[in-house]
């Protein structure tokens, strides 16, 4: 007999049969929502439309606006994909198509196989898509041991996954299929293809890109804005990662377990050392460059990225002299306020733009300058004498989340600036087709920091993310492509060192409050990787700025 439950919903309870799909409970409220149901929190677990609800609970839907709704979003349409790409080209023709990385509002795609590209066929393999969507297919999921999910992978010629799954400590693995076509993926799916409406395909350099809405507008696909600086150092990333033959963590689980995870810190950490020299005989071959502005996202190593560079000025015959654009913020009472009431510090006008201009043009035309140090707990610049002059071979090197914006140095020439863009690109995808955002690096780095140097929990890390991404959207990304240079900080092996570090206080954050489904998605993440100490990281290197323990003030 089919028994009645009840559903809390928007404070409201409703009774439904027993048994009854989260789908068809979601259609009943799609009306009070402006964007598409896609999953739901299910007594504060995420769960997939198409399962059943078979006892009472408390549901909370998840559009395709939120951050667990786009990726699943994401994730849907990378398999119908994949699904048309093998379908068009015959799956006999094709190697490999790898998922890349985020260019814009589009995946880079990467394709092996005996049928080149062309316009023409990615366009039939758009046709392909929208046909798929259109019958709304289903997304069928099942669970199968992991010695039969690697002989699976080895049969569809998905190598990477092979590799993967030998490192799998877990009995179980779920495996998606379209029509079909069968995957596996880092995370939840949507119930049927009708739920993935909203994209486009284009051929793009030797590969093609997968556009995709974003989650302010998920019913838009923006037309594509090319970021070449920004792709060519992508590209640089791949290439160190192929040069080093680990382009994922199966790869990067190799190394460790042979021994060698030590020979290969160095040579990353040598590669890194490299890029920084390059980029110092570049400034010091550019005439007339007297302001080095460093700007990038949270968590991207700026400090130690602007120390080591320093070193490389000096090895190169200049006199660097730091200088944090936090000195100049203004009076705390002064300092904006955002939506929430709180102090706005990541704005532009939380900066004195015209006392740090006046100091900066005085600087430029050799006048003496006393620079500040902004004293965090009073709210005031301090002034103790720490006065500069700028001689014939002298530079400023200036790190601020605003660097590359010129408003921020509205009063220095263009020739007298050399700018640069630094963030932490991860490198390293899970397999062919479960990419690793660069944001999941840079959340790991800052927890792990923010848990050593502030006492703060990985639960209030988690909770302040969302404002800081906000906050590199708004003053930071737009601004890249003006860049001079772009220093990419991630490190091939960092992963499997934060694992360390990083578990132990996720496992810390209650099950019960919000952030533990974010918590649990990053634990699924790291259990991919084998832990490796950190005691090969040289005491230079950007990862020492959040493990602790490195040479530099930071």
């Amino acid at each position: 007999m089919n028994t009645g439950i009840k559903v809390e919903i928007n404070q409201n309870v409703y009774e439904y049969p027993s048994n009854t799909t989260l789908l068809e409970i979601s259609r009943d409220f799609q009306k009070d929502y402006k964007d598409e149901i896609i999953l739901a929190f299910v007594n504060n677990k995420l769960r997939e439309l198409f399962k059943h609800v078979t006892d009472n609970c408390k549901i909370r839907f998840v559009t395709i606006a939120e951050d667990a709704g786009h990726k699943t979003y994401t994730r849907g349409m990378i398999l119908v994909m994949l699904k048309a790409f093998y379908a068009e080209f015959g799956a006999d023709n094709v190697e490999k198509v790898t998922v890349e990385y985020t260019i814009g509002n589009g995946l880079f795609c990467d394709y092996e196989g005996k049928i080149p590209i062309t316009k023409e066929r990615i366009q039939a393999v758009k046709k392909r898509m929208q046909d798929i969507i259109a019958r709304d297919v289903p997304f069928m999921k099942r669970s199968i041991g992991t010695d039969d999910a690697i002989e699976l992978f080895r049969r569809y010629r998905m190598f990477d996954k092979e590799r993967l799954f030998r490192y799998r400590r877990v009995s179980k693995a779920n495996i998606y299929s379209l029509d079909g076509f069968e995957d596996y993926y880092y995370g939840y799916m949507p119930a049927s293809t009708r739920f993935v409406k909203y994209f486009d395909l284009m051929e793009y350099d030797d590969g093609f890109l997968l556009l995709l809405p974003n989650k302010k507008n998920p019913t838009v696909v923006e037309p594509f804005v090319p970021q070449q600086k920004l792709y060519v150092t992508l590209k640089e990333a791949n290439s160190w990662a192929q040069m080093l033959d680990i382009p994922n963590v199966g790869a990067l689980n190799d190394v460790i377990s042979r021994g060698d995870i030590n020979e290969l810190i160095l040579v990353q950490e040598a590669l890194q050392e490299k890029k920084i020299s390059d980029i110092a005989e570049t400034i010091k071959k550019s005439s007339g460059k007297k302001f080095i502005m460093i700007a990038g996202p949270s968590s991207s190593g700026k400090t130690t990225f602007s120390y080591r560079l320093s070193i490389q000025l000096k090895a190169h015959g200049l006199k660097p002299h730091p200088i944090a654009v936090d000195n100049y913020f203004v009076d705390r009472e002064k300092t904006p306020i955002d939506e929430q009431g709180n102090f706005n510090f990541e704005s532009l006008h939380a900066i004195d733009l015209v006392q740090f201009n006046k100091d900066m043009t005085d600087l430029l035309n050799g006048k003496p300058v006393d620079i500040p140090n902004f004293n965090f707990v009073s709210g005031r610049r301090e002034y103790k004498g720490n006065f500069l002059t700028l001689g014939p071979e002298d530079i400023l090197v200036i790190e601020g989340i605003h660097g590359l914006n010129d408003a921020l140095s509205y009063s220095l020439p263009r020739e007298s600036k050399f700018k640069i863009y630094i963030s932490a690109l991860t490198q390293l995808n899970i397999d062919e087709h479960n990419r690793i955002p660069t944001t999941d690096g840079r959340l790991l780095r800052r927890m792990v920091r923010d848990a050593r140097t502030r006492g703060a929990s990985a639960q209030k890390t988690i909770s302040m993310w969302p404002s800081v991404r906000r906050g590199e959207d708004e003053n930071i990304f737009p601004f890249q492509e003006d860049a001079d240079a772009m220093f990419n900080s991630a490190l091939i092996y960092e992963l499997a060192v934060l694992k360390q570090y990083a578990e132990p206080i996720l496992f810390g954050i209650d099950r019960n409050c919000e952030e533990y489904v974010e918590a649990k998605r990053l634990l699924k993440f790291l259990d991919y990787f084998i832990g490796t100490p950190s005691e090969a990281v040289p005491k230079n290197s950007i990862l020492k700025e959040f493990l602790g323990g490195s040479c530099f003030k930071v």
